[in-house]
């Protein structure tokens, strides 16, 4: 299976052009492999505005809503799966969350981030606990941006047994070490599974932390990386199967 890290450059309040910049980008897949894509976090509707106002709860819809609809459409006009990433409204609550949809546009995996950052007051702590999916022979999990630091104590079991997890990031660092260049090496090879990370690129507003789309190999291996912060950018590379761990220390 191919899986394709696709660079979004951040842009807010549009998801118009930036459903038009995704097909615009997945057009220039060559013909191939099986493809899973996965799109940054937010990256349809932008997770900040270039004011600093983090509340996207006007952008809340169902599962079932228009903007996942033709996410769907797009999934199916390039013969991929997509892992979109969207603002859900279920009952009173809205969760920042993502959904699988396979090369049909079926949902094949939804999951809520179990930890919103600081800003996202808007958000509820995500309630489907680790969920997994098997796609074209590979089985995968998500953990979305700040998930990263928490996810390996709470569902390390999971990451033992998948062979990736698709991490969607609108990455923050304040400094110039870019701090994914540690952790996702070291969730890799720690529970042997690869790790796709789509990060929003430079756009509006531009941050430190943005760029860097890279997919890292269950040895801690990074195999691919987007060239530059701006993009689009395509990132791809073969997945393997998972990497067998290390045996335990002797006693």
């Amino acid at each position: 299976m191919r899986v394709v890290a696709v660079e979004l450059p951040a842009r807010y309040g549009d998801p118009d052009g930036q459903l038009r910049a995704l097909d615009r980008a997945l057009g220039g897949l060559d013909p191939g492999p099986p493809t899973l894509a996965v799109l940054p976090e937010l990256a349809l509707t932008g997770y900040v505005s270039p004011r600093g106002d983090f509340d996207v709860s006007r952008f809340a819809e169902g599962l079932d809503g228009p903007l996942i609809a033709r996410a769907a459409s797009i999934a199916v006009a390039h013969r991929v799966a997509l892992l979109a990433s969207f603002v859900e409204r279920a009952g009173d609550c809205c969760f920042n969350s993502v959904v699988l949809l396979d090369e049909r546009g079926a949902p094949a995996l939804h999951y809520r981030k179990r930890h919103p950052w600081i800003p996202e007051t808007w958000a509820t702590p995500g309630d489907l606990g680790v969920p997994t999916a098997t796609l074209y022979d590979r089985r995968i999990t998500v953990a979305v941006c700040y998930d990263v630091h928490f996810v390996s104590a709470e569902a390390g079991a999971v990451l033992d047994a998948v062979d990736a997890v698709l991490f969607p990031s609108a990455w923050v660092d304040d400094e110039v070490r870019d701090l994914r260049g540690e952790l996702l090496p070291a969730l890799a090879a720690r529970h042997g599974c690869a790790v796709v990370n789509a990060n929003w690129g430079d756009g509006s507003p531009a941050v430190l932390g943005q760029g860097g789309s890279r997919i890292v190999r269950g040895d801690g291996v990074t195999i691919a990386r987007a060239p530059s912060r701006l993009g689009p950018h395509l990132v791809t590379a073969m997945l393997p199967a998972r990497s067998p761990l290390p045996p335990p220390p002797a006693r």
